[in-house]
């Protein structure tokens, strides 16, 4: 189990790596925006995100059954 939480969290910084790598201009006007929201809506966006990305965790291991 622990190979795939190091896979998924290696595929994550490499995801997110080259996001950045490519998009540096897009990304540096995208922070600008995000500096401009209210900070209530980003905590609702962020907890929105982490709950989606739990229950994808959870129903792929219960429907997969990894070993």
């Amino acid at each position: 189990m622990l190979k795939f939480i190091l896979f998924g969290i290696g595929f994550m910084l490499l995801f997110e790596g080259l996001l950045y790598f490519f998009f540096t201009k897009k990304m540096k006007a995208m922070i600008k925006l995000i500096d401009e929201f209210d900070k209530d809506k980003i905590k609702s966006f962020a907890t929105i995100i982490c709950v989606l990305g739990a229950c994808l965790i959870y129903f792929t291991f219960k429907i997969y059954r990894f070993n």
